[in-house]
């Protein structure tokens, strides 16, 4: 997404807040690895990796003074920030929530990240609704969903997936079109639930490698915070 920003004549920096990231595809500006690794915490205090984990979320929260000063040394555009990949690491720890209260919350979006090959399936894609709209109601900000990696489908998925996106009778029927089984009961439930309380929301496909959507995530975000003024100098 930075690269896509650089290419129109904007600003953007990457933060990295997950301490336990071993390789990155991207070069952050800030990466909280400078002041915690989870490698050296596990060493200093006897933890296994879980216990670590764990550690490293609160310590994150409690460095969080020298990431803010670090980020008012920039004056970009947008700020991406990468969080560790877990849910219960991050959206369901208080330090997580705080992290977000403390990083400029009326400015803020959550992008959501599915996964495409489990949201081929009916239920899978309802699965991944259900922690999308936990991690909504959770830390109470603007969300995107987006589908990653999109390009590792093919186009009748995609089109299936996003009128499941677009029509909650389409994703019932089509749960209810699955084998029999607990799972399914629990699916249709699910996908009502949500498309009850409106945590259906309209997904973005996109794909870093192929640069495909992210036009389409810019747009939504310029829409969100900047009344949809396209400030790109291209």
């Amino acid at each position: 997404m930075k690269t896509w920003y650089t290419q129109h004549g904007l600003d953007a920096i990457t933060v990295n807040l997950d301490p336990g990231a071993e390789k990155l595809p991207y070069e952050p500006d800030i990466d909280v690895r400078e002041w915690i690794r989870i490698s050296e915490v596990m060493e200093e205090y006897g933890l296994g990796p879980n216990g670590a984990q764990i550690a490293c979320a609160d310590m994150v929260a409690f460095n969080l003074n020298e990431i803010k000063e670090r980020l008012e040394e920039y004056k970009a555009d947008a700020v991406l920030v990468d969080t560790p990949g877990q849910l219960e690491l991050f959206v369901f720890r208080e330090s997580g929530k705080f992290i977000v209260e403390s990083l400029n919350p009326e400015r803020s979006l959550v992008a959501y990240l599915m996964d495409p090959f489990l949201a081929r399936t009916a239920s899978g894609f309802v699965s991944q609704m259900m922690l999308s709209a936990t991690t909504r109601f959770r830390l109470m900000l603007p969300m995107a969903n987006i589908l990653s990696k999109s390009d590792l489908l093919k186009e009748s998925e995609l089109g299936t997936i996003l009128n499941w996106s677009a029509e909650p009778d389409l994703l019932c029927d089509a749960v209810m079109d699955e084998e029999p089984s607990m799972q399914r009961e629990f699916s249709i439930d699910t996908a009502r639930l949500l498309s009850e309380i409106g945590a259906q929301s309209r997904l973005i496909t996109a794909s870093a490698e192929t640069m495909k959507g992210l036009e389409d995530i810019y747009v939504h975000l310029q829409n969100q915070f900047a009344g949809g003024e396209d400030v790109r100098s291209d």
